[in-house]
């Protein structure tokens, strides 16, 4: 059977000009190693649970399809970027990671909710991904603030995300829950704490499917309907982290 070339690169080119004309937006998804980012991943694309998770190596991008929440309801297409490594890791790694932070339109910050360091980590995640600098030096100062004023004139949607909700014992779980209402206020963002392992926590019509969905509605406005960057609710409403507030002992 003869193949005609011609026709394979209209076609080519075809799905190549289809992708482009594609509406998505890019969102980061960031925290320590280990805390559960590739299994939220898995479960926002494919709404299943991730059965034999293993380590990022660089990044790892899937695609959620969404509907935004207006009456046209139409199709965006999510790029999460799962974003592997340590925070602690040395700085020529820090350097390969700042190349997957170019045209960020959100970012979905993930800790471990029975991991306190985790939390704490997500301070220097944001520096790194926001600052694009693989060296943050200079920005932390003496008192354990940094100042949000550098971000000012780029205010990027953010989503806060605990996991392992479920191995919280119940006598433990009201002290967790004020740890991360902290974390909320300092990054001026909502929250949701689930298990990646049980669907049921982003359940539709749920408070946690509702999160999400105003948190891409925001990361969709800023993309494609928002002229003026400060007319959005972000780093230009607060001025100051300051780690304190997150109260650890």
């Amino acid at each position: 059977m003869e193949i005609c070339v011609a026709s394979i690169v209209n076609f080519r080119d075809v799905v190549v000009k289809k992708m482009a004309s594609l509406d998505r937006v890019k969102v980061l998804v960031l925290g320590d190693s280990g805390v559960g980012k590739s299994s939220l991943v898995h479960l926002l694309c494919q709404n299943q649970v991730l059965g034999n998770p293993s380590w990022t190596v660089g990044c790892s991008v899937d695609i959620h399809d969404y509907r935004e929440g207006t009456p046209e309801e139409k199709t965006y297409y999510i790029e999460l970027w799962d974003v592997g490594g340590s925070v602690g890791s040395a700085s020529s790694v820090k350097s390969t990671r700042a190349v997957f932070y170019s045209s960020v339109n959100g970012i979905i910050l993930v800790h471990d909710l029975t991991n306190k360091k985790s939390s704490q980590n997500l301070y220097r995640w944001s520096l790194e991904a926001l600052n694009k600098d693989s060296s943050p030096t200079g920005v932390i100062v003496s008192n354990g603030d940094y100042d949000r004023e550098q971000f000012a004139d780029n205010p990027v949607p953010l989503l806060l995300i605990g996991t392992k909700f479920d191995q919280i014992p119940e006598n433990k779980r009201n002290e967790v829950l004020t740890r991360t209402a902290f974390l909320s206020e300092d990054f001026n963002a909502e929250e949701i704490n689930l298990d990646c392992t049980n669907p049921r926590y982003l359940a539709a019509g749920s408070s946690n499917a509702v999160k999400l969905s105003r948190f891409f509605d925001k990361v969709i406005e800023k993309r494609y309907f928002t002229k003026d960057p400060s007319q959005l609710t972000g780093f230009t409403d607060r001025k100051r982290f300051n780690f304190k507030s997150l109260h650890y002992d």
